[in-house]
């Protein structure tokens, strides 16, 4: 008698429930869906970053004078500059990068000063951050607490990093950010044209957009210490 054909094994089929490779179907479709999600997630946040880094803040209305209600006045012997900053915006540090190497082609050239706001909710030296010592480095440059931002008003300064300058007459050459985008040291419109006025004279381009943190911040996250 044979019994060989009792003895062998049961043989699998390609359609029965107990096929291997039906089994690693369901963990395989899992895996694609996940690193489908996680692909959406990342394109999503590079784009939600370029665009954060990339709007400009608001456009100021400033006017072609130095204003006279100013109690600070401008020097009739050089350009100057003006820079308006909040203390605690880390996409200022991108602004005073950029200020540094304006800076360097000598501070003979052009009387600098930033304003850094100042809340009068908050004690002495609240202003002076990071960002304070940070300007300080810089030669040729003059700080100046803005008490609750009330110059920052005359000059219609909204955004940190807001930069005027002035000839000697008191009139304005140019206004606008130095920076490419927000936060974003490097060759820049801005830069450039600043540069071209104290070397040259003259410009192309008398105004670019600011980017930066509301100049006022938020008075809500004020209080806490933030913007």
């Amino acid at each position: 008698m044979n019994f060989s054909s009792n003895l062998a094994p049961p043989r699998q089929h390609a359609g029965s429930p107990f096929s291997i490779s039906e089994k690693k179907k369901p963990w395989s479709l899992w895996f694609s869906a996940l690193t489908l999600l996680w692909l959406v997630a990342v394109v999503y946040g590079m784009s939600t970053l370029w665009q954060y880094q990339s709007t400009p803040g608001q456009t100021a209305l400033t006017a072609s004078d130095w204003p006279s209600e100013s109690e600070r006045t401008f020097n009739s012997m050089r350009p100057t500059l003006v820079m308006f900053a909040h203390p605690r915006c880390p996409c200022t540090a991108a602004s005073l990068s950029e200020l540094a190497k304006i800076m360097s082609l000598g501070p003979e050239r052009v009387d600098a000063r930033i304003l850094f706001f100042k809340s009068s909710a908050f004690p002495e030296g609240w202003e002076k951050t990071n960002l304070w010592k940070t300007a300080s480095a810089i030669p040729g440059v003059t700080l100046i607490s803005d008490l609750d931002g009330t110059t920052a008003s005359l000059f219609h300064a909204t955004t940190s990093g807001y930069t005027l300058l002035y000839d000697t007459q008191g009139k304005l050459l140019f206004h606008g950010g130095i920076t490419g985008s927000r936060g974003h040291a490097g060759d820049n419109v801005g830069r450039s044209a600043i540069e071209s006025i104290l070397l040259q004279g003259s410009t192309g381009q008398d105004e670019t957009f600011t980017f930066g943190c509301p100049l006022l911040g938020e008075r809500n996250d004020d209080r806490q210490g933030g913007l």
